[in-house]
């Protein structure tokens, strides 16, 4: 796996991540270019399991100025490429252990491929998360500590 396009903060922020795919996307016309600049929002992003496929709703890939009238929808539902047994697993998560799935990171392969990533998540209560919050500021000052006593 290569450098992250884009990397999608509030799924961590939000969600428990358990089980991670690396899925294909199915893109049209300068979609990838818009990618390579980096043109990606994650807001209101989510995946679905419909008639055995799976779609990626609500991302944001902006229009490539220089391909004029050939751009499509921005916010367009894509496929996402899994094989069948990946999806089955995901659609039992999905179902049966009542979580959501939703992308983390977008990037591109050594190959030039463009890759999502996405996982299954568990809603975080509030409190969950002023706990992270809490971790994170008693780390930073725990470091800020010992490299003062450096």
């Amino acid at each position: 796996m290569s450098e992250p396009v884009a990397t999608n903060k509030k799924a961590w922020h939000n969600y428990f991540l358990m089980d991670k795919w690396e899925c294909g996307i199915e893109l049209q016309g300068a979609e990838v270019k818009s990618i390579r600049a980096g043109e990606v929002n994650f807001a209101d992003t989510h995946v679905r399991v419909e008639d055995h496929e799976v779609w990626l709703y609500n991302l944001h890939i902006a229009p490539y100025a220089q391909a004029s009238y050939l751009n499509t929808d921005p916010d367009r539902r894509r496929k996402l490429l899994m094989n069948k047994n990946e999806i089955k697993r995901l659609s039992d998560g999905l179902i049966l252990k009542r979580l959501t799935c939703v992308p983390t990171k977008v990037y591109i392969t050594a190959r030039g491929l463009v890759k999502v990533e996405i996982a299954l998540a568990q809603g975080k209560k509030l409190y969950d998360k002023r706990d992270d919050i809490k971790r994170r500021a008693s780390d930073r000052q725990m470091a800020r500590a010992v490299r003062h006593s450096r």
